[in-house]
């Protein structure tokens, strides 16, 4: 039997048709793809340019900057490596022996935190390159806080997806009474906080077991997805200074445990806002299925349901990335010294004594952005797909 086909000679066609008119069922016209090509060629130079021209002006120097601008290298200037000297080679922490000096270091430093409550040993302040320093901090900031979102913000979606709670209003506000307590006796009283912290859950398990009976009104999920939602929609700025007490208070100003803990809390909602519908689009039968089998609970989240939405924890740990490596308002508040991150970096050679140096700015910028792509490239065949399914509800 012949199969009918739907494509068009190009004998029986005029020039007209051939340009405007798709040849076959499922094919653009030649007009409509080269309009499309020549729409997607000129965005992507729209975005890259402004890498490029980052990229290229880290090569530059202070003459080639003031007398540009200079676009093609070879061509135009003659690229230089001052700007990258003023960085690694003029700063005498900035050779290998000084960084390898650090590693070690940082490990009696590690082992002197472990043993502090057994033995007294004394900290070694580092000297340390500026550069590596931030970019170190950075590094490990970023990612131990994208890890930590990632991994409490599934779950809280699943949860959230996958179980329905009714928690009684009068609980809730039992523990934001208890909450305020705890921070008025640990500032103002002078009580170790964990104690106080401690005291704190303690009565508040005790008043929930015997005064929830009586509360009649509760909450569900979708009031706690949006509760949720609006903690990241409220500015950084309005909650800095609280923040910036309680950590003073605990001892914890310029450590990389607090940025860790201020940027995995500012992002977590944004997990768990993105993950909540990739769960909800995942058929439930699944799930069911596996819990006839005898499956956990966890071991249905482990072994099922993050392999099948592997599109989108791929571009929501990305994004999350992101919003942690570039996160500037906390780091320039909770961090002075010793716990800097590259955006700060970035600010200091923006508001020089020198004013602007764009060519030495350009240098951290580019080093900034390296782990960042590194990170896009390796997630890439993830990403198009989480981004899609993402956008598909219902």
């Amino acid at each position: 039997m012949k199969t009918s086909t739907y494509k068009i000679e190009k004998s029986h066609r005029s020039l007209l048709m051939r340009l405007f008119e798709p040849p076959a069922i499922g094919k653009m016209s030649f007009a409509s793809k080269l309009l499309s090509y020549f729409i997607l060629w000129f965005w992507a130079l729209f975005v890259i340019f402004p890498i490029y021209w980052v990229i290229i002006t880290a090569f530059k120097d202070a003459t080639t900057v003031n007398q540009g601008p200079f676009y093609i290298p070879f061509v135009d200037f003659q690229p230089n490596l001052n700007a990258w000297r003023v960085h690694l080679a003029d700063d005498p922490y900035c050779n290998a022996y000084a960084i390898g000096r650090q590693l070690l270091l940082l490990i009696h430093n590690s082992l002197v935190f472990i043993v502090s409550p057994i033995f007294t040993l004394e900290a070694m302040e580092p000297q340390i390159c500026k550069t590596y320093l931030a970019f170190t901090n950075s590094l490990i900031i970023g990612l131990v806080s994208t890890a930590l979102c990632v991994s409490f913000g599934s779950m809280a979606a699943y949860a959230l997806a996958r179980v329905e709670y009714k928690p009684k209003f009068g609980n809730i506000f039992i523990f934001i009474l208890l909450a305020l307590c705890t921070i008025f006796t640990t500032n103002y009283a002078g009580i170790p906080w964990y104690f106080s912290t401690a005291v704190g859950l303690a009565l508040f398990f005790l008043l929930a077991r015997t005064l929830g009976k009586k509360f009649i009104r509760t909450l569900h999920n979708g009031d706690i997805l949006f509760w949720i939602i609006s903690q990241r929609i409220l500015p950084p700025i309005v909650v800095i200074i609280p923040v910036y007490i309680m950590f003073q208070t605990v001892g914890l100003l310029d450590t990389h445990l607090a940025l860790i803990i201020i940027y995995t809390v500012a992002n977590l909602p944004i997990v768990v806002w993105l993950m909540h519908d990739f769960f909800l689009a995942l058929p439930i039968e699944l799930e069911e299925s596996a819990q006839l089998d005898g499956a956990s609970r966890f071991s249905i989240f482990w072994d099922i349901v993050l392999p099948l939405t592997r599109p989108g924890l791929a571009a929501t740990t990305l994004l999350t990335l992101i919003l942690n490596w570039n996160e500037y308002i906390f780091a320039v508040f909770i961090s002075t010294s010793k716990s800097q991150t590259m955006p700060i970096m970035v600010a200091a050679k923006n508001a020089g004594e020198k004013g602007i140096l764009w060519w030495e700015m350009c240098v951290v910028i580019v080093i900034m952005i390296i782990p960042v792509i590194l990170m896009a490239i390796i997630l890439q065949r993830f990403i198009s797909r989480g981004v899609l399914l993402g956008a598909i509800k219902g």
